[in-house]
């Protein structure tokens, strides 16, 4: 695909706090900082683009200082046109207008998630080779690294954070889906603005590691896209940054409520207990669940029935232990519930080998 000269909705700003919020000043003014710094590399004023976003020069000064999403984005879309470089300064050579918007198109016609990622990383490794990004699968975990090629000196933080917001944002629009991260690393200290970290990074953050990383689990992978060359298009007319926050939707979100259900049961005997596995509040799961068609209480009586019924035929645990690993806090309200699933108490379905309404066999 050529280069077109359309604004990529995916630009750098698409990483800093936004979605219903956008107006919420959360974004550390150490990233303007950085775009004043890639206007002096260049020997350019930034005078119009701090205009453009309503920045005061003497807010630069304040490491405490704060803009909002909205801000940010001016500021950037001003200084991307300016400049003619998408990366905002990052690399040892511009990414002129459009740049990543062919990067999108490389990735939209990928059968999955998957296969539209590994495009990205390749296609951003010949437009510039200052970094390297690469995906990996180890188990249930895909992890994006980048690695770094080149010093990239002052923007190092600004490029890293904006670059994995960049490929996470893009990844939740082509599936058309929040992806939930399972953690994020940097290879810097932690800044004065580490607070901000956890609303750019769903998940633990931790600095000082080996390179730059996020993970997520691997089944997004295997999602087919839900977008097409028209929506791109769309896409790309707009200024608009792509952010997470505003899919409310998690198309692996009912498979993820089951896997920890079933797997550590001690711990999500409430909602607030799995919400906060999940990285979420109670009142955020229980409507994406209500999006997906499902309810938290059923699924945790298909896991909880399913474990039981697992537990008492192939075991001969006493029922107490039976109902401890089933995620029940008492043998009594375990016996009240299963009944209520099999019409029999655990010992009558123990007894009659499966061969009960509702065993794993019948």
């Amino acid at each position: 695909m050529t280069a077109s000269r359309h604004r990529i909705q995916d630009k750098p700003t698409a990483g800093f706090p936004g979605g219903p919020a956008r107006s919420q000043a959360l974004t550390p003014v150490a990233f303007v900082q950085a775009i004043v710094q890639a206007y002096a590399q260049r020997g350019k004023d930034p005078a119009q683009a701090l205009r453009s976003a309503q920045i005061k020069p003497e807010f630069l000064c304040d490491p405490a200082h704060r803009i909002s999403a909205l801000q940010m984005e001016r500021i950037s879309g001003t200084a991307m046109q300016e400049l003619d470089d998408e990366a905002l300064g990052w690399f040892s050579r511009r990414l002129p207008w459009g740049s990543y918007g062919m990067l999108a198109r490389a990735s939209i016609s990928a059968p999955n998630l998957g296969v539209a990622l590994q495009r990205w990383c390749r296609h951003h490794g010949l437009i510039t080779d200052d970094i390297r990004l690469q995906l990996t699968r180890t188990g249930s975990q895909a992890t994006l690294t980048i690695t770094e090629q080149a010093d990239l000196k002052a923007l190092r933080e600004f490029c890293l954070v904006s670059v994995l917001r960049n490929v996470h944002g893009l990844a939740c629009w082509l599936i058309d889906s929040r992806i939930a991260l399972q953690g994020a690393q940097f290879p810097f200290a932690a800044p004065a603005h580490r607070d901000v970290y956890g609303v750019l990074f769903s998940g633990p953050t931790v600095f000082e590691a080996a390179c730059a990383a996020i993970s997520f689990d691997a089944r997004y992978l295997e999602l087919p896209l839900r977008r097409d060359e028209v929506a791109l298009r769309h896409m790309l007319k707009h200024a608009l940054p792509l952010t997470v926050l505003q899919y409310r939707r998690d198309r692996l979100l009912v498979q993820r409520v089951r896997q920890a259900l079933s797997t550590q049961p001690a711990d999500t005997h409430s909602a607030s207990d799995l919400a906060a596995l999940l990285a979420m509040s109670p009142r955020t799961l229980h409507r994406q669940l209500k999006d997906e068609g499902a309810s938290l209480q059923t699924l945790k009586d298909e896991v909880r029935r399913q474990r039981a019924q697992t537990l008492l035929l192939r075991t001969d645990r006493p029922i107490k232990q039976v109902a401890e690993a089933s995620g029940f806090q008492n043998e009594k309200s375990f016996m009240r519930a299963f009944k209520g699933w099999t019409g029999q108490s655990p010992a009558e379905f123990r007894q009659g080998s499966g061969s009960a309404p509702g065993s794993p066999g019948g």
